[in-house]
């Protein structure tokens, strides 16, 4: 089985839908995506995840197969010491790295001002629902990995958000969320592919062959929106620093 989490593209967030850069990128990625002979789409309840779908789902005359509100943005909040309110997976580096059980698959979640704003639980739940919808196209969560009771080759679409697709990948491949809010950048409307791999019969994991993947815009000579990334430079004042 293939599994698609893709990120929104080009948001606009006083509206919840997308701006006019992000409307194209709608429509490029849509050309790959009717391509590819998708099984079921699922996006969250949020209209920019919905907006991004609706181009492709238009194009196959379908509608989405589930609108989740457990695939919109991840929305747990926490009181960090250095700046009060914030969300869980916004953090400075100077703040989140000296704390080593961040790192941790299993321990993160027991960090105090985790456990405060019930971030863990949210997880859990996501991750629970995550595996529902797995189930349902064949494969069943064993501890750490899946059992292939229907193997296939199906491909599911998941259209997300960049902190919700975080919480997707560290369920899937066993890292903690933190390093992955962190650490990876997912431009707007990229698309991250994972594949099941069963070397026994029956035993099932899940392995990542793409993260982010923008292909579809330089196809068509289109720049990534820069509303993934901060600044490159603390100087470059043009760009992105809270």
């Amino acid at each position: 089985m293939r599994i698609l989490i893709i990120r929104h593209a080009d948001p606009d967030y006083s509206i919840d839908s997308l701006t006019s850069k992000g409307w194209k990128e709608a429509e490029y990625l849509s050309e790959k995506l009717v391509k590819m002979d998708i099984k079921a789409f699922y996006t969250s309840t949020l209209g920019r995840a919905k907006d991004t779908a609706s181009l492709t789902l238009k194009k196959l005359e379908r509608e989405p197969d589930g609108v989740f509100e457990w695939l919109k943005e991840f929305p747990p909040a926490i009181i960090r010491p250095d700046c009060g309110r914030s969300l869980a997976w916004d953090w400075l580096p100077q703040d989140w790295t000296v704390i080593d059980d961040f790192y941790h698959k299993d321990k993160w979640g027991d960090v105090p001002v985790m456990k405060e704003g019930k971030v863990k639980e949210e997880y859990d739940r996501v991750a629970g629902e995550l595996d529902k919808i797995i189930a349902r196209h064949g494969y069943v969560r064993e501890g750490n990995y899946y059992r292939a009771e229907s193997p296939n080759m199906d491909t599911i679409a998941f259209f997300c958000h960049f902190g919700s697709g975080c919480v997707l990948l560290s369920h899937l491949l066993g890292i903690s969320p933190m390093a992955l809010w962190h650490g990876f950048c997912a431009a707007p409307s990229s698309v991250t592919t994972l594949v099941t791999e069963e070397r026994r019969e029956g035993i099932a994991s899940f392995r990542m062959s793409s993260y982010g993947d923008v292909s579809h815009l330089y196809a068509r000579g289109e720049e990534p929106a820069f509303a993934a990334r901060f600044c490159e430079m603390y100087t470059n004042k043009d760009e992105r620093h809270d």
